[in-house]
């Protein structure tokens, strides 16, 4: 019988990461892939990305309608809630032998909560990172205590994963599934991408993505509006944005920059989703990549373009050298964009510097999947750092 591998994803960018791995388990003889699709990849609101999944030739085992209406934590809680009982109908119907799971977001906090709960084995992608400015940081660790099997991207995550008592011979350094994609797609040229996304796409290029900021000192609504200010100061710049994540303050977001490209006077567009292949092809040509994500710790390096992280929402992940960190005011999201495309920068960027891997994980995590032994993967011994194992003679 083949194995089943299951893997869940919910939002667009999510998917990026993961469509590499899909399509490895989908080729991989001895493997059945299934895919259970849920939260705002159901939503048109976030632009029913279901159907890029579709689009790429996978089939969607499963849906898992979450997404309460509501712009708060509530609303999220009450999400969760209901993918709980939807990931527990999901899972009863596919029974997979492995579910898989990236990152740190609520979605999959439900999908892990029914999976440990019906006894099937998580393997869990991006763990022991660290993002202080965000509550993905406790719900990334509560799943890795619920988790079997884990990728991370970094010799130091692995670590960290190890000491949070996993057993080491579960914890795989397989490098960012995003690098991935860099390795293996054929970006669309400036001629194509303008052509695409019907409209020029000159010097300075900003590609910004900022997400609600859920643990920062400054709320994401007052920090998104010096955003605002502070772009003002580029008036030559063309700007590809991308829309928030399904978060708490995220629609309210969605709807303030929405407004601001009526009144300003910049050249900028807003895209609820570009897809992989156009939000690589934006970022490889910008001159620089601006707000919260973590594309632009991980991705954006490896494809030599310069970032500029503003907050906290990504603090205690690795960095590349072509990362510029600043505060959430005006004058130092100004400052920073200065420096990010001067000359002296753009050289330190083009080298390429990355600190997540090769881009070779998918096959790296597939080799995992088909081989570790079933039996008994879920029972789960800590591993203690502190005790020495007993020795007999």
């Amino acid at each position: 019988m083949l194995r089943k591998i299951c893997v869940v994803t919910g939002t667009r960018a999510e998917y990026g990461l993961l469509s590499r791995l899909m399509s490895t388990i989908q080729n991989t003889q001895t493997l059945q892939l299934q895919v259970i699709a849920c939260a705002a990849h159901l939503s048109a609101k976030h632009g029913m990305t279901v159907n890029q999944i579709l689009a790429d030739g996978f089939q969607v085992d499963a849906r898992v309608e979450m997404l309460e209406e509501g712009d708060d934590s509530v609303a999220i809680i009450k999400s969760v809630a209901k993918g709980l009982v939807g990931f527990a109908d999901a899972l009863q119907h596919l029974k997979p032998d492995i579910l898989v799971i990236l990152g740190d977001r609520y979605e999959m906090l439900a999908a892990a909560q029914a999976a440990l709960l019906m006894n099937i084995p998580i393997a869990h992608i991006h763990g022991g990172e660290l993002t202080f400015g965000a509550v993905d940081e406790s719900i990334r660790h509560a799943i890795t205590k619920m988790a079997s099997v884990h990728f991370t991207a970094a010799e130091s995550y692995r670590q960290r994963v190890i000491q949070m008592g996993e057993q080491p011979d579960r914890v795989f350094n397989v490098g960012a599934p995003g690098l991935d994609l860099i390795h293996h797609l054929t970006l669309l040229s400036r001629e194509q991408l303008a052509a695409d996304l019907n409209m020029p796409l000159n010097s300075p290029l900003f590609l910004i993505t900022y997400h609600p900021v859920t643990w920062g000192t400054v709320g994401g609504v007052e920090a998104l509006k010096n955003l605002f200010s502070a772009l003002a100061d580029f008036p030559q710049a063309t700007i590809v944005w991308t829309a928030p994540n399904a978060d708490a303050q995220g629609e309210a977001m969605h709807q303030m920059i929405k407004q601001w490209m009526q009144t300003t006077n910049l050249n900028v567009q807003l895209f609820s989703s570009l897809g992989s292949l156009r939000y690589l092809s934006v970022m490889a040509l910008a001159d620089v990549v601006i707000g919260n994500s973590s594309s632009g710790i991980i991705e954006a390096p490896a494809l030599g373009t310069a970032t500029v992280n503003i907050g906290s929402r990504q603090d205690g992940r690795l960095r590349a050298p072509s990362i510029i960190d600043c505060a959430e005011s005006c004058t130092a999201i100004q400052q920073a964009i200065n420096a990010a495309i001067s000359e002296q920068f753009r050289a330190i960027a083009t080298k390429k510097v990355s600190v997540y891997g090769a881009g070779n994980s998918a096959q790296m995590m597939t080799q995992v999947l088909a081989q570790i032994v079933l039996q008994g993967l879920n029972t789960k011994e800590f591993y203690d750092l502190t005790v020495k194992p007993t020795v007999i003679s």
